[in-house]
């Protein structure tokens, strides 16, 4: 048997550190919504038992040390099946760009197995799961637009977004999450951010853009500032790194002006540039 699943990237519209955990890890406040980017899943039930992930022009980490193969490695554990499973990863989706696209293959692969398999796990034994493959890992198995906080692990659904068309704009290069959140300066613990109940415009999700790790990957790369003033100047109505970076996303009000930008930006310098929906 063999089906294929797609994994989108996410942006994160607001992204507020609250404080530092105990743990080390970080609480969060954020607004995560899906795109239209995606990665391409394929995933084979084989009778010879073994676990393989292939991604075409991307050396991945060996055996389970990959976020993919453990969450294949769940399932398969969870279903008690003595055969195999081949996975092969088709990257759309720009690596350590703060557009989640680890964590959305991984999701993928956990919740496309389970469906394949019979469903050994339920929902909400998938987002425990999850949570313990990576922070990002959850909100794609929860499928929908959502505050994220904590480490990103407590989700609730969001309220409907304006229908708003996205720009990706990639420069090129990786950022690492671990780098950046072992650069960030907390000078006072975060407030409760306060979240709007609904959301009437574009300029609703304007005035919301905010993200804390910004200053601090533009402190290592300033080229992410140049990508940010160079998307305000193509017309964008709003423009904010995602995640970690350094991939930076403008809002536009519509397919017309989005379009209008990627031309506008792809002339401009060697950058990877996306025109991109929000999934509901």
């Amino acid at each position: 048997m063999e089906r294929i699943f797609w994994a989108p990237a996410k942006i994160n519209l607001c992204l507020h550190v609250l404080g530092r955990r105990a743990d080390g890890y970080h609480d969060l406040c954020m607004l995560m919504q899906r795109v239209s980017l995606a990665d391409r899943i394929t995933i084979r039930l084989v009778e010879a038992p073994g676990l393989i992930v292939e991604c075409p022009g991307l050396e991945l980490a060996e055996n389970e040390q990959n976020i993919a193969a453990r969450a294949a490695r769940v399932v398969l554990d969870a279903a008690g099946r003595p055969g195999g499973v081949v996975v092969r990863i088709d990257k759309r989706i720009p690596v350590a760009a703060g557009l989640g696209g680890g964590s959305s293959d991984a999701a993928a692969v956990l919740v496309g197995l389970n469906e394949m398999l019979g469903a050994p796990l339920s929902r909400d034994e998938m987002l425990r799961e999850g949570a313990r493959l990576g922070a990002d890992v959850p909100f794609f198995v929860f499928g929908e637009t959502a505050w994220a906080t904590g480490i990103g692990d407590r989700l609730v659904g969001a309220p409907r977004l304006p229908d708003v068309w996205y720009v990706l704009v990639n420069p090129g290069f990786a950022v690492s999450t671990a780098w950046v959140y072992g650069n960030l300066r907390l000078t006072s613990p975060g407030g409760v951010v306060k979240l709007p109940e609904f959301f009437d415009s574009p300029w609703d999700l304007v005035r919301l853009l905010h993200n804390d790790l910004e200053p601090v990957t533009i402190g290592g790369y300033p080229q992410v500032a140049a990508v940010k003033d160079a998307l305000m100047e193509a017309g964008a109505l709003g423009a904010l790194m995602s995640g970690s970076g350094p991939t930076v996303f403008g809002l536009f009000a519509s397919e017309v002006d989005a379009q209008k930008a990627c031309v506008t930006l792809e002339s401009q310098a060697d950058w990877r540039v996306f025109k991109v929906r929000p999934l509901a």
